[in-house]
């Protein structure tokens, strides 16, 4: 990599002094927002461990229990049961901004009409219509019923996990990206302000001492020629 070349004046000097500030404010800010993104990303890994780990489990209750209907149930049975649908389920999607990092949000909503016909929003367990089946309840087995109401109920959980999952990988890229800009600021840049720094003040106070040097020579000059001229003088009024 090259090295930066300046001129050694003040003006520059100045200048350096300048980008060195706000690269140190920088520097100072961009460790604190990888901090803080440090301290969040590990909180959000290990709730998102919790929650995977509750909806492994989920998932293997509804797996058992499905066994278990078809074991009980003839095939077609509950073929039939499961291709009854519901209504076509919505799903919201929203944005949230942590340290920068912008994650996409899912929300269940469900209208429902109230007692006084007014429209409110219900929650996600309740927009999965956990109220009602999809079916006859005396046409299949109970062990249906499970897995179809621990499948609704790990489907929430499922978009929850998601949403953190990939929070956490964005979370992740944005950690390395500021990782890689203080990195650079702390050996690269910085170092390379306070080396020119360095060497401008020290090629100005060197110009400055030969400034002084020449100016004490020509005053010797100037002294020599004075003292030889007023010699000169006496000797022509002696004679």
């Amino acid at each position: 990599m090259a090295k930066r070349r300046a001129n050694p004046n003040r003006m520059e000097l100045l200048k350096l002094k300048g980008q060195l500030k706000t690269a140190r404010r920088g520097h100072k800010l961009l460790k604190d927002k990888r901090d803080e993104l440090m301290r969040q990303f590990l909180v959000l890994v290990r709730e998102t461990a919790d929650l995977r780990i509750k909806v492994e489990e989920l998932l293997e209750m509804a797996n058992q229990e499905m066994v278990l209907a078809k074991a009980t149930m003839q095939s077609e049975v509950v073929e039939s049961a499961l291709l009854t649908g519901l209504p076509p389920l919505q799903l919201e999607v929203s944005e949230i901004n942590t340290m920068g990092v912008v994650s996409p949000v899912f929300i269940l909503p469900l209208v429902n009409n109230d007692k006084s016909g007014e429209q409110v929003e219900a929650t996600s367990s309740v927009a999965l219509g956990s109220s009602s089946l999809p079916y006859g309840m005396t046409s299949v087995s109970g062990e249906l019923d499970q897995a179809i109401d621990a499948l609704r109920e790990v489907f929430p959980l499922m978009l929850e996990l998601a949403e953190k999952e990939n929070q956490a990988r964005l979370m992740a890229a944005e950690i390395e990206r500021t990782r890689r800009r203080v990195n650079s600021l702390e050996y690269v840049l910085i170092p390379e302000l306070i080396e020119l720094i360095s060497s401008i003040t020290m090629k100005m106070e060197e110009n400055e001492r030969a400034n002084l040097t020449r100016l004490m020579k020509v005053k010797d000059m100037i002294i020599e020629a004075k003292i030889k001229s007023g010699k000169k003088y006496q000797t022509q009024t002696s004679d």
